[in-house]
């Protein structure tokens, strides 16, 4: 949808404020100017306030959480409340509301229906919707994990508002997230990786899961680089990207488990995998897997070990300079040339 569509929809949307409010914010109440709610998904409270009349300080519609800084207008509150994903879908439960008629569509662009919950086609929407990571939060936590070197990170995308269930009894919450996406040797998304943060640490936001991945993932992997003759893998993606601060031009893939790890698809045209473990049982296992397979391609398989539990673990606590120097000593003469940073 246009931008300019989106803005008359929110304007024709603030011309009946209270009336929003009272069908998609009902566990709310008016109070005076403003309408008083939980949160914008429709929670008993008082702590999100939504203008009802137009006024100096802003036009109807507009409303802020003041317990956790959101802030948005009536489309928002429409998309939160009703669990929306797509804007279509938002667009559409907007018109309806003010009694508008639905566009036609086009014939190449047919409303879709609801992606089933956690597949391949949910992990491609959730991709879509997301924005690149620089200048976001997602730059700032991996800065935090010493991770500054960024280039070919183009599978990794920030959501200011990714959504998060505890279980099936919970409601859902919102939180900032890194999504990364899960591609198949022809580059097509398979699935998607959450990490929720916390802004306020510039961590993982303190959840029981923080970290969830969604999609067809056996055998894929979120990829940095473009793949050739010599590439590595490991499990984790700020184990991937610690060693990509000494190894910067190394294609990489990171399978998210050690599990999926041992399970990765070859390339056609790898002669040559480093395997980047994890200093821990499943780590040792995964390692084991993956040299039996791709010896048996005819692979080349070398490890790279951490001298601590992991390479992100090393990169924080040694240093990019220990870090260089461990990893010189594990690849390959031929590969010292090629892809070692020259600098730590």
């Amino acid at each position: 949808m246009a931008r300019q569509d989106a803005s008359d929809l929110a304007q024709r949307l603030g011309r009946q404020a209270e009336a929003v409010c009272r069908h998609y914010l009902s566990r709310g109440r008016r109070e005076g100017r403003y309408w008083l709610v939980g949160d914008v998904r429709n929670t008993p409270g008082r702590s999100m306030y939504v203008r009802l009349k137009d006024s100096p300080k802003g036009p109807a519609g507009k409303w802020t959480d003041a317990a956790t800084g959101e802030h948005g207008d009536l489309l928002d509150v429409i998309r939160e409340s009703c669990g929306l994903v797509d804007f279509k879908d938002v667009a559409d439960e907007a018109r309806t509301f003010l009694s508008m008629p639905q566009p036609e569509p086009r014939p190449a662009l047919l409303r879709q229906g609801p992606a089933p919950h956690g597949s391949p086609e949910a992990a491609r929407r959730l991709v879509a919707m997301s924005q690149p990571i620089a200048g976001t939060l997602v730059q700032s936590y991996l800065r935090e994990r010493a991770i500054t070197d960024l280039r070919g990170t183009g599978n990794l995308h920030f959501h200011p508002r990714c959504y998060y269930r505890p279980d099936d009894y919970s409601p859902t919450e919102t939180w900032p997230a890194m999504i990364a996406a899960v591609t198949d040797l022809r580059g097509r998304i398979t699935g998607a990786h959450r990490t929720w943060l916390d802004p306020r640490r510039r961590d993982k936001a303190p959840l029981d899961t923080p970290r969830r991945a969604m999609g067809d993932l056996l055998g894929h992997a979120v990829r940095f680089g473009l793949g050739s003759e010599v590439m590595a893998a490991g499990e984790g993606i700020e184990t991937v990207l610690s060693i990509r601060q000494v190894l910067p031009d190394m294609p990489m893939m990171a399978a998210l488990s050690a599990a999926h790890l041992a399970a990765i698809l070859f390339p056609d045209t790898l002669r040559r995998l480093y395997i980047l473990r994890d200093n821990d049982p499943a780590g040792d296992g995964a390692r084991d897997s993956l040299v039996e397979r791709a010896n048996a391609a005819g692979i080349e398989a070398m490890v790279i070990s951490p001298q601590l539990g992991d390479f992100n673990e090393d990169l924080r606590t040694l240093g990019r300079a220990a870090l260089r120097s461990q990893t010189r000593v594990q690849i390959g003469p031929q590969d010292v040339a090629r892809f070692l940073a020259l600098a730590a």
